[in-house]
This record gives structure tokens, sequence and C-alpha cells, in this order.
């Protein structure tokens, strides 16, 4: 597909870019509309991807659950070995599309790996994630950022002391959840781990203040995110940060997300997932 499709995509998904003028600019570039659908339907989300690990997987336990956080009572999907009498934890936070399919799969993928995994619905204050993707992307933009990154500290909390959990707690997350790892470093001294994909960097000013490990994964071509990196990298180092740069040349922003068919990156995702895997053992053991 053109660059500039999945860029003006980008563009549309992350600015905001109103839908209107998204489908007028993506006719032009596809040189008439006849060719819009076949494009949405490579670019936008496919949730009858989200399952390499399904709900009812013998070997994990996958649940609705809440917990007190920040704003209140805060919804989550909780995904656990069954067998495991304790297990180290992870909070995974979700893209600015909410808690959606795929997150959830990315959950029980962690359960799988053996881990017990927490992904917070961080749009709980405003009424949970919307079966809409666009309307969800919407009231991310209207979130207290403070009151959310405390509402990832409570999911952490929880974990801590969840029966099954050895109380020892990482993050991941992906693209908006991928800052909020970052956020969530700088403000989270009991965190053990933090793993981001493609997120967007924090204010080097405060970078001081993290004391977890972490792994930072970027998608070449994803120019938007990656700007910010050289400097983000500097303050890590200044601060003596144990951290690690990847970045996967040639792939898009969200490669790892298997259900928007253009920009996933098989080779990369299961790259960079396997690093994660192998990263959060690690260091939450």
């Amino acid at each position: 597909m053109d660059q500039r499709i999945i860029e003006l995509y980008d563009e549309y998904t992350h600015k905001p870019l109103p839908r209107r003028v998204f489908l007028e600019r993506l006719a032009v570039l596809a040189g008439g509309v006849a060719a819009v659908p076949a494009i949405l339907a490579g670019l936008e989300p496919n949730y009858a991807f989200a399952a390499q690990v399904p709900p009812d997987h013998s070997d994990i336990t996958a649940e609705r659950v809440n917990y007190q956080g920040a704003t209140g009572t805060v919804q989550g999907y909780l995904a656990r070995p069954k067998m495991a009498e304790q297990a180290p934890a992870v909070v995974v936070i979700h893209e600015n599309r909410g808690l959606n399919p795929y997150i959830q799969d990315v959950t029980r993928r962690l359960a799988l790996a053996g881990f017990v995994a927490l992904a917070p619905d961080l749009l709980s204050p405003l009424g949970g994630t919307p079966e809409n993707p666009d309307e969800a992307r919407d009231r991310i933009g209207k979130l207290d950022m403070d009151k959310a990154v405390n509402d990832a500290v409570g999911a952490m909390s929880h974990l801590m002391a969840y029966r099954y959990s050895n109380a020892k707690v990482g993050a991941v997350g992906f693209c908006w959840g991928g800052a909020m790892v970052n956020q969530l470093a700088i403000k989270a001294p009991d965190l053990k781990a933090g793993v981001a994909f493609y997120g967007r960097t924090p204010d080097p000013a405060e970078v001081g203040s993290i004391r977890a490990p972490l792994m930072l994964h970027y998608a070449g071509l994803d120019q938007r995110v990656n700007e910010s990196v050289p400097a983000y990298e500097e303050a890590l180092k200044k601060a003596g940060v144990d951290y690690q740069v990847l970045m996967y040349e040639g792939v898009n922003h969200a490669f790892h997300n298997d259900t928007s068919a253009e920009r996933y990156n098989r080779e990369a995702a299961e790259l960079a997932w396997s690093r994660t895997v192998e990263f959060l053992k690690k260091n939450l053991a």
C-alpha cells in the first residue's frame, strides 16, 4: 500500500483528523472513491483476527474484573495461568481505541506465557470503551491524563495484592498505552519493568525519577513518534536508567497490532514480542 495512505491513516487516528476529511483525502490518494472500501478493509481493525489465544483456552483463566483507581471503580480484563500458584504480573495498557479485542488477546498471550496480566479500561471514568473505535479515540482525548496514570497505578496495586501474583509488577503498552508506560515509570517507583511499543516520549526533565528497566520498541517508518526518541534516549542515558531502544526498520506504527493488516508486520511483531516476554521474565522473577 502507498506509504502516503498509511501516513494519512496515522494522522487520522492520532491528531485526530475528522473522518470526513480523512475520507476525502484518502479518495484523492486512492485515485477515486471506488477504491476506498478495499483500502479501509486493510487499514481499519478487524477484530476477527484478535484470537491468537482464545478466551476459553484450557491453560488460562480469563475474566472481567473491577478494581479501585484514582477515579473510582475501573473496569478491566484479567488473564492468568490456570495452574500457577503465583506468577509475575503485568499491567497491559491499551491504544487510543480503548480496551478492545486486540488488547484482550494480548492479555491472554501474556497469561499463556506465564504471567498474571491485567488490562485496565482507562476509559472507565467516561463510561468505558465503546464499540465504535472513533468514539473511543474521541473519549481518550477527554481524559484527565494525571488521573489516568493514577488509574494505571491502581492496576499495579491491585496486582501486587492479588492472590495469584508474586507481587512483582511490570507494564506493557501500545501506542497511547506505550506513552502511558513511560509515564507510569516516572510516577510509580514500585514498577519493576516497563515495555513501550511506539509510545510518545515523556518530558526529558522527568526521566530522572525512573527506576524500572525499560524496553522501548519503535517502528522505523514512524516519523511522528521517532522524532523525539533521541532526546528521550539522551535523558535516559544521563539519568543512568537501564534501557533498550529497539528500532524495527521498514515497518509502520502499530506493527504489532495484527488486526490491522496493512500496518501489521509479522516478523517484527514476533521478534518484539519474544524480546518483551524474555525481558519481563528476567525482571519480574
